[in-house]
Protein backbone atom coordinates (compact mmCIF):
# COMPACT_ATOMS: atom_id res chain seq x y z
CA UNK A 1 0.00 0.00 0.00
CA UNK A 2 1.34 3.42 -1.46
CA UNK A 3 2.44 5.52 1.61
CA UNK A 4 0.17 9.32 1.49
CA UNK A 5 3.10 11.33 1.39
CA UNK A 6 2.61 15.70 1.41
CA UNK A 7 5.18 16.72 -0.56
CA UNK A 8 2.68 19.75 -2.39
CA UNK A 9 -0.08 22.06 -1.29
CA UNK A 10 -2.51 20.93 -4.17
CA UNK A 11 -2.85 17.69 -2.30
CA UNK A 12 -5.07 19.78 -0.14
CA UNK A 13 -6.33 22.53 -2.95
CA UNK A 14 -10.18 22.09 -1.76
CA UNK A 15 -12.22 23.69 0.50
CA UNK A 16 -13.22 20.42 1.64
CA UNK A 17 -9.69 19.17 2.34
CA UNK A 18 -8.51 23.02 4.38
CA UNK A 19 -11.91 22.54 6.45
CA UNK A 20 -10.79 19.24 7.44
CA UNK A 21 -7.18 20.32 8.44
CA UNK A 22 -8.07 23.64 9.92
CA UNK A 23 -11.07 21.91 11.88
CA UNK A 24 -8.85 19.24 13.40
CA UNK A 25 -6.24 21.73 14.11
CA UNK A 26 -9.06 23.89 16.33
CA UNK A 27 -9.54 20.41 18.09
CA UNK A 28 -5.89 20.34 18.92
CA UNK A 29 -5.73 23.55 19.85
CA UNK A 30 -8.06 23.03 22.28
CA UNK A 31 -6.77 20.06 23.83
CA UNK A 32 -3.24 21.23 24.33
CA UNK A 33 -5.12 23.99 26.20
CA UNK A 34 -7.24 22.47 28.21
CA UNK A 35 -4.07 19.65 29.22
CA UNK A 36 -5.80 16.93 27.43
CA UNK A 37 -4.03 13.90 26.88
CA UNK A 38 -3.40 13.11 23.59
CA UNK A 39 -2.16 9.35 22.21
CA UNK A 40 -3.21 9.28 18.28
CA UNK A 41 0.38 8.65 17.72
CA UNK A 42 1.60 6.47 20.52
CA UNK A 43 4.00 3.96 19.71
CA UNK A 44 4.87 5.84 16.24
CA UNK A 45 8.07 7.27 15.38
CA UNK A 46 8.75 10.48 13.29
CA UNK A 47 12.00 11.25 11.77
CA UNK A 48 13.02 15.01 11.09
CA UNK A 49 15.76 15.02 8.85
CA UNK A 50 16.81 18.33 7.93
CA UNK A 51 19.85 19.23 4.97
CA UNK A 52 19.22 22.95 6.10
CA UNK A 53 18.38 25.31 8.83
CA UNK A 54 15.35 25.23 10.62
CA UNK A 55 13.77 26.41 14.31
CA UNK A 56 10.63 27.02 13.61
CA UNK A 57 9.34 24.09 11.21
CA UNK A 58 11.82 21.18 12.86
CA UNK A 59 11.18 22.01 16.59
CA UNK A 60 7.12 22.50 15.45
CA UNK A 61 6.53 19.05 14.35
CA UNK A 62 8.77 17.37 16.96
CA UNK A 63 6.56 19.37 19.52
CA UNK A 64 3.71 18.42 17.79
CA UNK A 65 4.91 14.44 17.43
CA UNK A 66 5.44 14.51 21.25
CA UNK A 67 2.26 16.29 21.78
CA UNK A 68 0.40 13.54 20.10
CA UNK A 69 2.48 10.83 21.88
CA UNK A 70 5.08 9.44 19.82
CA UNK A 71 8.63 9.20 19.58
CA UNK A 72 10.69 11.44 17.42
CA UNK A 73 14.30 10.90 16.07
CA UNK A 74 16.25 13.65 14.20
CA UNK A 75 19.58 14.94 12.20
CA UNK A 76 18.88 18.99 12.42
CA UNK A 77 22.24 19.20 9.90
CA UNK A 78 22.30 16.73 7.95
CA UNK A 79 24.52 17.67 5.45
CA UNK A 80 26.83 17.84 8.19
CA UNK A 81 26.41 14.86 10.41
CA UNK A 82 25.08 12.30 8.62
CA UNK A 83 26.73 10.03 5.42
CA UNK A 84 25.32 12.68 3.03
CA UNK A 85 29.14 14.10 3.90
CA UNK A 86 29.95 10.67 2.50
CA UNK A 87 28.59 11.04 -0.32
CA UNK A 88 25.06 9.27 0.27
CA UNK A 89 22.70 9.66 -2.20
CA UNK A 90 18.82 11.35 -0.55
CA UNK A 91 17.73 7.88 -2.25
CA UNK A 92 19.56 5.62 -0.04
CA UNK A 93 18.99 8.09 3.37
CA UNK A 94 15.44 7.70 2.50
CA UNK A 95 15.18 4.64 2.02
CA UNK A 96 17.00 3.32 5.24
CA UNK A 97 15.59 5.88 7.25
CA UNK A 98 12.07 4.75 6.32
CA UNK A 99 13.02 1.27 8.21
CA UNK A 100 12.98 3.21 11.14
CA UNK A 101 10.81 5.74 11.27
CA UNK A 102 6.41 5.77 10.53
CA UNK A 103 6.67 9.09 8.75
CA UNK A 104 9.85 10.98 7.43
CA UNK A 105 9.81 14.86 7.29
CA UNK A 106 12.65 16.25 5.34
CA UNK A 107 13.95 19.85 4.52
CA UNK A 108 16.80 19.46 1.63
CA UNK A 109 18.37 22.53 -0.28
CA UNK A 110 17.45 21.30 -3.65
CA UNK A 111 14.52 21.07 -5.72
CA UNK A 112 12.74 18.20 -6.14
CA UNK A 113 14.14 16.44 -3.52
CA UNK A 114 10.81 15.64 -1.26
CA UNK A 115 9.40 14.01 -5.18
CA UNK A 116 12.51 12.11 -4.73
CA UNK A 117 12.89 11.32 -1.60
CA UNK A 118 9.18 10.05 -1.47
CA UNK A 119 9.60 7.52 -4.47
CA UNK A 120 12.47 6.09 -2.39
CA UNK A 121 10.53 5.48 1.04
CA UNK A 122 8.26 3.32 2.52
CA UNK A 123 6.37 5.62 4.61
CA UNK A 124 5.06 8.75 4.42
CA UNK A 125 7.43 12.04 3.52
CA UNK A 126 6.56 15.35 4.15
CA UNK A 127 7.80 17.88 2.57
CA UNK A 128 8.92 20.85 5.13
CA UNK A 129 10.80 23.05 2.73
CA UNK A 130 12.45 21.37 -1.29
CA UNK A 131 14.78 24.11 -2.38
CA UNK A 132 12.70 26.99 -3.49
CA UNK A 133 9.41 24.89 -4.62
CA UNK A 134 7.43 25.28 -1.86
CA UNK A 135 6.29 24.60 1.83
CA UNK A 136 3.09 22.96 2.27
CA UNK A 137 2.49 22.88 5.64
CA UNK A 138 3.62 26.37 5.90
CA UNK A 139 1.30 27.70 3.46
CA UNK A 140 -1.74 25.18 5.82
CA UNK A 141 -0.44 27.15 9.04
CA UNK A 142 -0.61 30.58 7.37
CA UNK A 143 -4.21 30.19 5.52
CA UNK A 144 -5.14 28.76 9.27
CA UNK A 145 -3.81 32.08 10.68
CA UNK A 146 -5.27 34.07 8.50
CA UNK A 147 -8.93 32.56 9.02
CA UNK A 148 -8.21 32.64 12.98
CA UNK A 149 -7.27 35.92 13.16
CA UNK A 150 -9.73 37.67 10.35
CA UNK A 151 -12.52 35.06 10.42
CA UNK A 152 -12.22 33.77 6.82
CA UNK A 153 -10.46 33.82 4.12
CA UNK A 154 -13.03 34.37 1.59
CA UNK A 155 -13.43 38.04 -0.24
CA UNK A 156 -9.63 39.00 1.52
CA UNK A 157 -7.07 40.76 -0.58
CA UNK A 158 -3.70 39.37 -0.06
CA UNK A 159 -0.19 41.58 -0.38
CA UNK A 160 3.09 39.16 -0.99
CA UNK A 161 5.80 40.57 -0.36
CA UNK A 162 9.83 40.47 -1.06
CA UNK A 163 11.58 37.58 -1.78
CA UNK A 164 8.72 35.84 -4.37
CA UNK A 165 11.39 34.08 -6.94
CA UNK A 166 12.31 31.87 -4.02
CA UNK A 167 9.98 32.22 -1.72
CA UNK A 168 8.66 28.43 -1.00
CA UNK A 169 6.18 29.49 1.47
CA UNK A 170 4.21 31.97 -1.20
CA UNK A 171 4.53 29.23 -3.93
CA UNK A 172 2.40 26.56 -2.02
CA UNK A 173 0.13 28.82 -0.24
CA UNK A 174 -1.12 30.08 -4.12
CA UNK A 175 -1.77 26.29 -4.76
CA UNK A 176 -4.45 26.74 -2.13
CA UNK A 177 -6.21 30.03 -2.99
CA UNK A 178 -8.60 28.79 -5.39
CA UNK A 179 -10.49 26.98 -2.70
CA UNK A 180 -11.70 30.27 -1.50
CA UNK A 181 -13.95 32.76 -3.82
CA UNK A 182 -13.31 36.66 -3.99
CA UNK A 183 -9.89 36.42 -3.22
CA UNK A 184 -7.45 39.33 -4.24
CA UNK A 185 -3.56 39.02 -4.86
CA UNK A 186 -0.83 41.76 -4.50
CA UNK A 187 3.05 40.62 -5.62
CA UNK A 188 5.25 42.99 -4.60
CA UNK A 189 9.16 42.32 -5.09
CA UNK A 190 12.08 43.38 -6.76
CA UNK A 191 11.82 42.73 -10.47
CA UNK A 192 14.99 40.23 -9.72
CA UNK A 193 12.80 38.95 -7.21
CA UNK A 194 9.25 38.41 -9.04
CA UNK A 195 6.79 35.40 -9.01
CA UNK A 196 7.46 32.62 -11.20
CA UNK A 197 5.50 32.80 -14.37
CA UNK A 198 4.23 29.42 -13.71
CA UNK A 199 2.73 30.54 -10.57
CA UNK A 200 1.35 33.34 -11.70
CA UNK A 201 -0.21 31.19 -14.88
CA UNK A 202 -1.51 29.23 -12.07
CA UNK A 203 -3.44 32.55 -10.86
CA UNK A 204 -5.07 33.29 -14.10
CA UNK A 205 -6.22 29.65 -15.12
CA UNK A 206 -7.77 29.76 -11.74
CA UNK A 207 -9.27 33.17 -12.35
CA UNK A 208 -7.65 34.77 -9.25
CA UNK A 209 -7.03 38.61 -9.92
CA UNK A 210 -3.29 39.71 -9.07
CA UNK A 211 -1.28 42.95 -8.92
CA UNK A 212 2.30 43.23 -9.11
CA UNK A 213 3.81 46.36 -7.98
CA UNK A 214 7.27 47.30 -7.01
CA UNK A 215 6.29 49.79 -4.15
CA UNK A 216 4.62 48.33 -1.30
CA UNK A 217 2.82 52.04 -0.60
CA UNK A 218 0.70 51.32 -3.50
CA UNK A 219 -0.90 48.47 -1.98
CA UNK A 220 -0.68 48.86 1.98
CA UNK A 221 -4.17 50.89 2.24
CA UNK A 222 -5.87 48.01 0.47
CA UNK A 223 -5.31 45.00 1.78
CA UNK A 224 -6.18 42.50 4.90
CA UNK A 225 -3.14 40.51 4.32
CA UNK A 226 0.17 41.68 4.50
CA UNK A 227 2.66 38.51 4.28
CA UNK A 228 6.23 39.46 3.92
CA UNK A 229 9.62 37.46 3.58
CA UNK A 230 12.91 37.94 3.80
CA UNK A 231 15.08 38.24 1.01
CA UNK A 232 17.06 34.84 1.09
CA UNK A 233 20.92 35.16 0.77
CA UNK A 234 21.31 31.41 0.47
CA UNK A 235 19.08 31.41 -2.74
CA UNK A 236 22.06 33.71 -4.28
CA UNK A 237 25.15 33.15 -6.30
CA UNK A 238 26.95 35.95 -4.63
CA UNK A 239 26.87 38.00 -1.67
CA UNK A 240 26.61 41.23 -3.98
CA UNK A 241 23.77 40.17 -5.34
CA UNK A 242 22.25 39.35 -2.41
CA UNK A 243 23.43 43.12 -0.96
CA UNK A 244 22.15 44.74 -3.73
CA UNK A 245 18.52 43.55 -2.84
CA UNK A 246 18.15 42.92 1.27
CA UNK A 247 15.96 45.45 2.64
CA UNK A 248 13.93 45.97 -0.56
CA UNK A 249 10.56 46.75 2.17
CA UNK A 250 10.54 46.99 5.39
CA UNK A 251 7.42 46.75 7.54
CA UNK A 252 7.79 50.20 10.11
CA UNK A 253 5.45 52.03 11.75
CA UNK A 254 4.93 54.27 8.68
CA UNK A 255 3.72 51.31 6.91
CA UNK A 256 1.50 50.40 9.98
CA UNK A 257 0.16 54.25 9.93
CA UNK A 258 -1.06 53.67 6.33
CA UNK A 259 -2.89 49.64 7.03
CA UNK A 260 -6.12 49.16 7.77
CA UNK A 261 -7.12 48.39 11.44
CA UNK A 262 -7.94 44.94 11.07
CA UNK A 263 -5.29 43.94 8.32
CA UNK A 264 -2.60 41.55 10.07
CA UNK A 265 0.77 41.08 9.06
CA UNK A 266 2.28 37.57 8.38
CA UNK A 267 6.12 36.85 7.95
CA UNK A 268 6.86 32.98 8.00
CA UNK A 269 10.30 33.93 10.56
CA UNK A 270 13.24 34.38 10.71
CA UNK A 271 13.48 37.98 9.84
CA UNK A 272 16.23 39.58 9.61
CA UNK A 273 15.38 43.37 8.80
CA UNK A 274 12.37 43.45 7.01
CA UNK A 275 10.02 44.44 10.05
CA UNK A 276 11.28 47.17 12.39
CA UNK A 277 11.43 45.52 16.49
CA UNK A 278 8.82 48.35 16.99
CA UNK A 279 6.37 46.80 14.99
CA UNK A 280 6.07 43.75 17.10
CA UNK A 281 3.90 45.51 19.87
CA UNK A 282 1.01 46.12 17.37
CA UNK A 283 -2.12 44.42 17.67
CA UNK A 284 -1.86 43.49 13.75
CA UNK A 285 1.67 41.67 13.97
CA UNK A 286 0.49 38.07 14.02
CA UNK A 287 3.90 36.64 13.39
CA UNK A 288 4.52 35.41 16.26
CA UNK A 289 0.87 33.66 16.74
CA UNK A 290 1.19 32.10 13.49
CA UNK A 291 4.30 30.15 14.56
CA UNK A 292 2.25 29.00 17.50
CA UNK A 293 -0.69 27.73 14.88
CA UNK A 294 2.37 25.56 13.45
CA UNK A 295 2.07 23.60 16.22
CA UNK A 296 -2.10 22.86 15.64
CA UNK A 297 -1.73 22.52 12.43
CA UNK A 298 1.43 19.63 12.53
CA UNK A 299 -0.88 18.21 15.29
CA UNK A 300 -3.68 17.77 12.50
CA UNK A 301 -1.38 16.71 9.57
CA UNK A 302 0.46 13.78 11.56
CA UNK A 303 -2.78 12.64 13.22
CA UNK A 304 -4.22 12.42 9.94
CA UNK A 305 -1.02 10.83 8.10
CA UNK A 306 -0.41 8.30 11.25
CA UNK A 307 -3.30 7.61 13.54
Amino acid sequence: MRPRHLITAKEFASKEALNGIFESAKGMETAVAERKPLNNCAGKILATVFYEPSTRTRFSFETAMYKLGGDVITSENAAEFSSAKKGESIEDAIRVISDYADAIVLRHPSAGAAETASRASLVPVINAGSGSDEHPTQALLDLYTIEKELGKIDDLSIAFVGDLRFGRTVHSTIYLLPAYRGVKVYLISPEELQLPEEYKTYLKEHGIPFEELKDIKEAVRRVDVLSITRVQQERFASREEYEKLKGSYVIDNAVLQELKDRAIIMHPLPRIDEIAKEVDGDVRAAYFRQTKNGIYVRMALLKMILA
